[in-house]
């Protein structure tokens, strides 16, 4: 069956990629000239069974999750939908992701190359909260996707950052659901504006990369309306994505990809959804049951799941009209794509245009956390420096598996210090060149042949001797000492030396501060990570703090850009910094061991293990913080913390005054007046709170975020005045009893804010009665 799965699939590949022309049958309906439905009714049982799952992926079995790959139309996307010549079907490309276009960059007798933009990563596009330069790098994103023949991006990724260990964090927004859904939202109307389509992911609950396929969300029902589902029903209903991708995980006892409740009755009957559901890479076990729930695509395709769908629309097990309403969703997905239209693509996107993109996005993303007595930006008359840390050498543009980007190069910190006038001290440099070209050595004898989507294990750093110390204090104005991270698929973080700073990172931190302070100098750290990281130990040491993030191909420039004052770092943190990773609830229920980690490349499958051999955190993890994730537990649990949700510096000072609120028929407006009071040019984030009264029905948070803006370059004492707005509906809390979301009668409190623990002005509104604002599916 596979031989033949797969011999189909390569002839009709073949035939697709001799002639754009596809060669049909003179009497069958064709896509595009006749109606949908007298084309699904020309179909062939078979030929249905083939359209609902992709054209296959050599080399993998499918018993586990991978990263896409495929050499048919465009090489090194991650899959096509299954052409069908006599119907005037072709085949339509999905590529990874959420940083960029990833394909192969080379191709097999071909000299040219098909480099793609790395973009900053996730995180850092949401640290910006600035959701029209999100969009404007979604626009150039979506452009390489249109111009390198692709039809479909597979992102954004906005699952909720629920623990800091969670591997693929760097892909994702925040711990909140507003500024992840508000900045996925934008990223898919810049991609979509190319003609080309998105499929926000994981749709839901998929908060782990251990055991990924065979794990147990088990989520309360108001924590999935509140939090895991809030941000896709805000991206969803803003944005209208062409696609949504189902993801691994069960999700109290069921996969996703096989809910109808979560596809049906909630994706489309609650939020208007009028795409196409696709699975992730080998998501799920039952083919039949996917196209019930309304999984309409299922990716890369199985010779079993062609069998199971094709003997399960003969005996009628699986109703026709189930499996026509899949296929018609797949139709006008292929309907909608350049592929479908005869785009003539180029090959030839604008890459030095977007790079230029990339390094003013990554900009905004970068967030000031400590800046004693203002070093920051350096004076002009600092010329010399002096870099410290692997990653200075080394920096690391983003994570690995299916967010990573083939890009041409990535500007390293040196690099981007030259390129801005600095002198970099060369015998440090020989040093950490030395060492990093040993380590390499080391790894690459040691590399396993799963190594190619893993990420690499990154050098531990060397303490300087006090005789290099000297010697660089003398011969340098400044120290600057870069801390790298580095996650992917299929592994979770981990404590040790990750999380928290390994011993030699804190020893290299603590003694290159000391001895350039001792000499009246200042040391500067920059955190190029992916992920929250233990900072309270150790920030209080150097003169600064900037945490870069993970910037894309440019950051080493626009680092150098924010060091020189060329720009005015003005991101902010959309997760909480806690003093210990314990301090986080999610930290009791969630793999953060090295036996829970443990790799299993073979698969779980613990669908198959009998329930007494199931392993908490791995094989279920309960979800026993419900909606206290993030600020909302830190804060109604006075739990202290590093830095708080929504956090950031700058180089300049804002003044907060004249806040209002209004309100017109359940809609709330308030405006409030920035004024730059300092002395640099820079943007402000302003952040909308709102905090409810308790009720009989629901204990709640003290304060949650509800809206936000950010204002224009003010230059010294410009002010800009801001709205900022939410409807009733966005203060309800979701009643598990009743199914239905509900507004408490009460006192309130709109909270403008600077973050979520600076709070500027508070305006109080009252609701005199409570009210159900909308029933809804019963559902998990």
């Amino acid at each position: 069956m596979k031989r033949r799965f797969l011999a189909i699939s390569i002839a009709l590949f073949l035939a697709i990629a001799v002639s754009p022309k596809l060669s049909v049958a003179q009497d069958a309906p064709q896509l595009g000239k006749d109606p949908i439905e007298k084309v699904i009714g020309a179909m062939t049982i078979e030929e249905k069974a083939h359209f609902l799952i992709g054209t296959g992926m050599a080399g993998a079995s499918g018993n586990d999750a991978v990263v896409g790959e495929t050499k048919s139309l465009v090489p090194g996307a991650a899959g096509t939908t299954y052409p069908i010549a006599r119907l005037g079907i072709p085949a339509v490309v999905l590529a990874d992701g959420p940083a960029g276009l990833r394909i192969s960059p080379t191709r097999e007798g071909d000299e040219n190359t098909y480099y793609c933009t790395g973009f900053p990563v996730g995180t850092v596009m949401a640290c910006t909260w600035n959701t029209d330069l999100v969009e404007q790098v979604g626009k150039a994103m979506g452009n390489e996707v249109l111009e390198y023949g692709a039809d479909v991006l597979l992102a954004p990724a906005l699952n909720i950052q629920r623990n800091p260990l969670n591997g693929r964090n760097f892909e994702y927004y925040s711990e909140d659901p507003v500024v992840s859904g508000k900045i996925a939202a934008a990223m898919v109307r810049g991609v979509q504006s190319n003609g080309v389509g998105t499929s926000v992911k994981h749709f839901v609950a998929n908060n782990q990369e251990t055991n990924r396929t065979g794990n147990d969300s088990r989520v309360s029902p108001r924590a999935m309306r509140e939090l895991y589902l809030k941000s896709f029903e805000i991206a969803v209903k803003e944005s209208e994505p062409w696609t949504v991708m189902s993801s691994y995980n069960f999700v109290n006892g069921i996969y996703t990809s096989e809910r109808k409740d979560l596809l049906t009755d909630i994706l489309r009957d609650e939020w208007g959804f009028k795409g196409l559901v696709m699975t992730d890479w080998f998501g799920g076990t039952d083919a039949v049951a996917q196209i019930e729930a309304g999984n309409d695509l299922l990716e890369p395709g199985r010779p079993e799941q062609y069998d199971a769908l094709v003997a399960g629309m003969k005996s009628g097990q699986l109703a026709m009209e189930d499996v026509d309403l899949c296929v018609g969703r797949i139709m006008e997905l292929v309907l909608r794509s350049p592929r479908f239209k005869g785009y003539e693509y180029s090959n030839k996107p604008d890459l030095k245009a977007h790079a230029e993109i990339t390094r003013q996005s990554a900009a905004e993303g970068m967030i000031l956390l400590e800046n004693k007595n203002n070093i920051l930006p350096l004076e002009s008359s600092i010329k010399k420096v002096a870099a410290f840390g692997i990653t200075s050498y080394d920096m690391i543009a983003g994570g690995t598996g299916s967010g990573d980007v083939h890009k041409a190069y990535t500007v390293s910190l040196i690099e981007g210090l030259t390129s801005a006038g600095y002198k970099l001290s060369k015998s440090i440099t020989k040093e950490y060149e030395t060492y990093l070209a040993e380590e390499a050595k080391k790894q690459a004898e040691d590399q396993g042949q799963l190594s190619a989507f893993m990420p690499k294990v990154r050098p531990d750093e060397f303490v300087p001797s006090e005789d290099m110390l000297a010697k660089a204090v003398k011969a340098n104005d400044v120290a600057i000492i870069t801390i790298g991270r580095i996650s992917g698929e299929f592994l979770d973080r981990k404590l040790d030396r990750d999380f928290n700073l390994s011993e030699n990172e804190i020893g290299l931190i603590s003694a290159v501060s000391k001895a350039f302070q001792d000499a009246g100098k200042k040391a500067v750290v920059i955190l190029n990570i992916g992920g929250v990281i233990e900072t309270a130990s150790w920030k209080d040491i150097p003169d600064a703090v900037l945490l870069a993030g993970q910037a894309g191909q440019e950051g080493g420039n626009t680092i150098a850009d924010a060091l020189t004052g060329k720009v005015n770092p003005s991101g902010k943190l959309t997760a909480t910094y806690p003093i210990a990773f314990e301090d986080h609830w999610s930290s009791e229920n969630f793999p953060s061991t090295p036996e829970e980690q443990k790799l299993d490349m073979a698969g779980f499958m613990s669908a198959e293990r009998k329930v007494s051999d199931k392993r908490r955190n791995v094989d279920y993890t309960v979800y026993a913080e419900d909606i206290y994730v993030g600020y909302r537990y830190f804060e109604k649990y006075e739990v202290p913390v590093s830095y708080p949700f929504g956090y950031g510096q700058s180089y300049t000072t804002f003044d907060y005054s004249g806040a209002k609120l209004s309100e017109s028929n359940g809609e709330y407006s308030v405006t409030v007046s920035i004024k730059n009071t300092g002395d640099y040019s820079g943007k402000e984030v302003v952040q909308l709170y709102v905090s409810a009264p308790e009720s009989k029905y629901a204990d709640k948070p003290l304060k949650e975020l509800k809206a936000f803006t950010k204002t224009e370059e003010l230059q010294p004492g410009e002010s800009q005045t801001v709205t900022l707005k939410f409807k009733k509906a966005d203060v309800a809390s979701f009643n598990t009893l009743e199914q239905a979301w509900i507004t408490d009668a009460g006192k309130y409190n709109a909270l403008v804010g600077a973050s979520s623990a600076d709070i500027k002005a508070e305006l109080p509104f009252a609701l005199d009665k409570t009210e159900w604002i909308e029933k809804v599916h019963k559902a998990f």
